[in-house]
């Protein structure tokens, strides 16, 4: 195994990455790429990296690259990192939506050294003291267009997976833009317009976070996900986000009527309703 890692992005996704797989052993060496002097340097300081080198030159010598950015500039990076990998080199990225990435390099040569994954899991938080160990681990990794792929790469990805404690799901890129657009997309979006929404009543009630709980604490959370990465997301993936928010807004708006009118048993059973959510995550 011990392979040569190159790690373009060294936040949260990219860092913890990095960590899990130098403990795992299945790096022997892990190469830093990051556009930011700070976060070449705090990686360096944390262990994340071993070294830090320039896109190029880090891609001549991996044996896999991970590709940690936000999804607007894989849409740039990719086709570039497989202009110029070698020809044994296997390419990854962790981005949230697939569909617009791959068809980016569906005709590319060395499209079949490129694995589309994406691990579900992460934080709020951003940069390489953001990187966590174990963040993936029994989290489900996604997988996307395999038969894309080159069976060697997707041993690699696999692996690399494994050594993460991941559980592999395979999946075609429009679906998985579409699950992930209701199980996380719509979450943030939810997040970020309560805290706007919150952030308003503040300006002419200060006390309002006053009774702040953990309640309130934990449905927002999600909000302090930093722009640079979300706005993308939310852009590229806005052809399945845009129909997910009007399910949303009418299951809101029904809550709303049988609030307005009443009608408790409705209300009753829309939460029951609602609870079941519990057997299902728990069921994961």
């Amino acid at each position: 195994m011990h392979k040569k890692v190159s790690i373009i992005g060294l936040g949260l996704i990219g860092g913890s990455i990095a960590l899990d797989l130098k403990k795992s052993g299945f790096a022997s060496h892990i190469i830093g790429v990051d556009a930011s002097p700070i976060h070449r340097q705090q990686a360096l300081q944390l262990g994340i990296a071993d070294e830090i080198l320039p896109l190029s030159e880090a891609m001549l010598q991996a044996d896999l690259v991970v590709a940690a950015i936000p999804v607007n500039a894989l849409m740039e990076c990719l086709p570039h990192v497989l202009d110029i990998i070698p020809p044994h080199a296997v390419v990854t990225d962790v981005g949230s939506t697939k569909s617009a990435l791959i068809n980016t390099v569906k005709n590319h040569p060395n499209r079949r050294q490129y694995v589309p994954s994406h691990p579900m899991a992460g934080t709020e938080n951003s940069g390489p003291a953001a990187a966590l160990p174990h963040l993936f681990s029994g989290k489900v990794a996604v997988i996307c267009n395999p038969d894309d792929s080159s069976a060697e790469a997707l041993v690699t990805v696999r692996s690399m997976y494994a050594h993460l404690e991941a559980r592999i799901v395979l999946m075609d890129a429009d679906s998985h833009d579409e699950h992930v657009g209701y199980v996380s997309h719509l979450s943030h979006v939810i997040s970020y317009a309560l805290a706007v929404a919150v952030l308003e009543k503040e300006k002419n009630d200060a006390a309002i976070f006053n009774l702040a709980s953990a309640g309130f604490a934990s449905t927002v959370r999600l909000a302090k996900s930093s722009v640079d990465m979300w706005l993308p997301i939310f852009l590229q993936n806005k052809d399945h986000i845009l129909p997910i928010i009007n399910t949303y807004l009418d299951t809101l708006i029904r809550f709303k009527t049988y609030l307005e009118n009443d009608e408790t048993d409705r209300l009753s059973d829309f939460i029951k309703e609602a609870n079941k959510i519990r057997t299902k995550l728990e069921q994961k």
